[in-house]
């Protein structure tokens, strides 16, 4: 058996820490454990230190599968031609600009912002002030992992509807700590059910023998491949309508670590 969560707002408590009794539930774990999360591998290192990280995580929705040292094992991103044409049309029709998460070369991971910057993007880069990932430098790069609007829900489903034109996989959720929606247009293969795909070859394990754990949109496609999906109480109705289990606690009442605690 496998177990792969998701972090924010699943595994992670809303305020982005990790109970002691979570940490002692993932580290005595007799099962392979890992996850599967929007974050990219730094920002995952940062938030689980000193939790056991011993096998690869599927990180920035799925656009990269590492090994536990944060070494590639699949990348997945939009080339940079598409990137800027998606980039260029887009700001045409809506005059919106992306985040941009990626890089040039790897191990030079980049967050990318443009000079004009709307209400949502402004409040979301405060989080990132003394980050030395991020550049106000909005160009596509060699390896685009995940192109980010945030906006109005109206106006991103106007969006999405017209980047799907370009044969990008896209992703419309509620943020989860801001109050806006945020648009994640991604390689076609470079989501979390493909992820676990990766996953499950290299540790050479069937579907039906891993369970997932999720609370959002970017969780469905997971819930629909792996053998057990298993939804915090938190979570959205349109994750639980797939959901194999509910579970009675929420992400900050350890529900994840709760549930892994009575595996046998």
């Amino acid at each position: 058996m496998i177990f792969i969560t998701d972090l924010d707002k699943t595994f992670l408590r809303s305020d982005l820490s990790i109970s002691k009794f979570s940490r002692e539930i993932w580290n005595n774990f007799k099962y392979p454990l890992s996850v599967a999360t929007a974050r990219s591998y730094t920002g995952v290192k940062n938030l689980l230190k000193g939790l056991k990280l011993e096998f690869p995580l599927i990180v920035l929705d799925g656009a990269m599968v590492v090994d536990k040292d944060g070494n590639p094992i699949e990348i997945r991103s939009i080339d940079k031609k598409l990137a800027n044409e998606i980039i260029n049309e887009v700001y045409k029709k809506f005059k919106e600009f992306p985040l941009i998460v990626g890089f040039d070369e790897f191990e030079k991971e980049k967050f990318l912002y443009p000079k004009t910057l709307n209400k949502y993007q402004l409040e979301l880069l405060r989080m990132y002030k003394n980050d030395s990932r991020v550049f106000m430098e909005l160009k596509a790069l060699n390896h685009n992992l995940k192109m980010v609007y945030l906006g109005e829900k109206k106006l991103l489903e106007e969006i999405e509807k017209f980047v799907r034109n370009f044969g990008v996989e896209t992703k419309l959720t509620k943020d989860a700590y801001m109050d806006c929606y945020f648009l994640t247009i991604l390689h076609p293969l470079g989501d979390k059910a493909n992820g676990l795909k990766v996953f499950e070859e290299i540790m050479d394990i069937e579907p039906k023998e891993v369970t997932v754990f999720g609370d959002s949109i970017n969780d469905l496609g997971m819930f629909e491949y792996a053998g057990v999906s298993v939804a915090v109480k938190n979570a959205l109705e349109e994750v639980k309508k797939k959901a194999n289990v509910i579970l009675d606690k929420t992400n900050d009442e350890d529900g994840v670590a709760y549930y892994l605690k009575e595996i046998k």
